[in-house]
């Protein structure tokens, strides 16, 4: 692998801990991404699925005739 994952800033990150929150580096990169988020004031996590997506998505992607497959 050559350099760190693409989308992901580093640079703005390490400053919004490093800088904004007063990390030490040493205490920067033992965090997960969801502390990290968290101590910024931003929402841990996905948000949960809610009816009306998850009724979308049953439209989209039916279940079928209720039949199954033996292959």
């Amino acid at each position: 692998m050559n350099g760190p994952p693409a989308g992901i800033d580093w640079p703005a990150l390490m400053r919004a801990g490093i800088r904004g929150l007063g990390l030490r580096p040493r205490e920067f990169w033992v965090l997960t991404p969801a502390e990290l988020e968290l101590m910024l004031g931003k929402p841990a996590g996905v948000a949960p699925l809610k009816r009306s997506r998850l009724d979308a998505l049953l439209a989209d992607y039916p279940d079928g005739n209720g039949e199954t497959s033996d292959e």
